[in-house]
């Protein structure tokens, strides 16, 4: 009762979503525990609410800057307690100063980089850590183009920093990856708390479309977005590719578009991110930066142009849509050969092993060890030896491919996309109508109740005069489209 009161009194909900309750009392109760919950469960709310409950410090540890600063602005203007950012955004001297008054905050956000300096976890050892919160904890597990070896620091850190509970997050975790990083993190499985809930979202319909060529995608799209409503997200694997598409978009459809990617700094996210949230924008074409820390749920629409590397990347994604438990589309576009980009970026190109040894000894830049030399580097001063990496990374090289062979599998499904996704996933299949694409091969938007964008004249209206502004045109003249 207690915990609902909470919840009523500092959030203003009346019922937790499934998931919440039984994680926040593992918790408090003092149990290490793994929340597995579907993108949209309300994950935040199981480290802000039990501030109100624990003495000591909440010790967040997340992969974005952007999503640390939006947790800690949302914290700050709620008022209630103190919360601060350490990374490398953040300037040594303005570090300096939040280690001398470390002790006044109750949440620290850091990322997995930053917690490893020394000064940084020497200052944390002087705290009492309450709660540790590892976010996007499947990234001890991953390995891919974004790959984040310093998360496999995360079991010393937490044997040095000792806290009171650990409470591991993550959207998307099939049973072996849960296992992996439930072991790359020094836990004994039995120990630990698991509560999960289905990656299944019955609102959203899944779809894929194949085609023979690129030109065949922007085709369809052009076709296809302006009867599925506003607002949406196209996500494209390179940050070219968004700004690209966002342009082609705007010009092909008169739709509302812009991309979003790691490029952009700091207060062009911010811009971005507050326009869609105000629905003055009506598409995102962006990278895989874009959903952490933007919490929209009115999502019609999720468009993948370019093919995930694996299905958990793609149920986290695809889950950002219909969050508002209307109806919404999972849409995957793919052309022969779309594989061969996530398996070339899965690729990591070693140097030999006498280089490897020139680097270890202080002989040669980082720069020679190649594209990836952050992470070949992080094994290397890490206690493994040039002539044991080969063997590591084709291990991890082979676990790749099958992730994208699996991914690969879904688009050629021919049963249900839903029972494909659900058993990947050890969930039992459980196909539904409307379903997916397999059942129904003849969708189309209105039969999903997706809403028009021509329902919408006054979004139009204004884009048309913005457009109309920028291109110094008066309202209605003939260029003006």
């Amino acid at each position: 009762m207690r915990l609902t009161q909470l919840l009523q009194d500092h959030f203003g909900f009346d019922h937790f979503r499934p998931g919440q309750e039984e994680t926040l009392k593992a918790v408090l109760a003092g149990q290490d525990t793994l929340a597995i919950l579907p993108t949209g469960a309300g994950k935040s709310l199981l480290y802000q609410l039990p501030a109100y409950c624990l003495d000591g410090v909440i010790l967040v540890v997340s992969p974005l800057i952007a999503l640390m600063q939006d947790q800690a602005d949302r914290i700050a203007r709620q008022g209630d307690f103190r919360a601060v950012v350490l990374n490398s955004a953040v300037t040594a001297a303005d570090q300096r100063a939040i280690l001398a008054t470390l002790g006044d905050y109750h949440f620290i956000f850091t990322s997995p980089e930053t917690l490893g300096r020394g000064p940084i976890i020497g200052a944390l050892r002087q705290l009492q850590i309450s709660l540790l919160v590892i976010d996007e904890a499947h990234c001890v597990s991953e390995w891919g183009p974004d790959f984040r070896p310093e998360y496999l620091l995360l079991k010393e850190a937490r044997a040095a920093l000792r806290p009171s509970a650990t409470l591991m997050l993550t959207a998307t975790a099939p049973p072996r990856v849960a296992g992996d990083l439930l072991e790359k993190l020094g836990f004994n499985p039995s120990r630990v708390r698991t509560v999960r809930r289905s990656v299944n979202r019955e609102n959203i319909f899944l779809a894929v479309k194949q085609v023979e060529t690129a030109a065949e995608k922007r085709s369809y799209l052009r076709e296809l977005l302006p009867r599925l409503g506003a607002p949406g997200v196209i996500y494209l694997s390179s940050r070219k590719e968004a700004d690209q598409l966002a342009a082609w978009v705007s010009d092909q459809t008169g739709l509302r578009a812009a991309a979003y990617h790691a490029g952009l700094d700091a207060i062009g996210r911010y811009r971005l991110q507050t326009q869609f949230m105000h629905n003055e924008l009506d598409l995102i074409c962006a990278t895989s930066a874009f959903g952490m820390g933007v919490d929209k749920n009115d999502l019609r629409y999720v468009i993948h142009y370019h093919l995930p590397a694996s299905l958990a990347a793609y149920a986290q994604e695809l889950g950002r849509a219909g969050r508002d438990g209307q109806p919404a589309l999972a849409l995957l576009l793919y052309a022969p050969g779309d594989e061969s980009l996530p398996a070339l970026l899965n690729q990591v190109e070693l140097p030999s092993q006498a280089v490897l040894e020139r680097f270890l000894a202080g002989k040669l830049p980082l720069s020679a060890l190649g594209e990836r030399g952050s992470v070949i580097a992080f094994y290397l001063r890490h206690g493994y030896s040039p002539a044991r990496l080969p063997a590591l990374f084709a291990a991890q090289g082979k676990l790749a491919q099958q992730r994208l062979a699996k991914m690969v599998g879904y688009v050629k499904e021919r049963g249900c996309r839903r029972s494909y996704l659900l058993t990947a996933f050890g969930e039992p299949a459980h196909p539904q109508t409307p379903c997916c694409d397999c059942h129904q091969p003849d969708w189309q938007p209105a039969m999903l109740g997706l809403q028009p964008a021509a329902a919408h004249p006054r979004l139009q209206a204004d884009w048309r005069r913005q457009l109309a502004a920028l291109l110094k045109l008066a309202p209605g003249s003939g260029e003006d489209r």
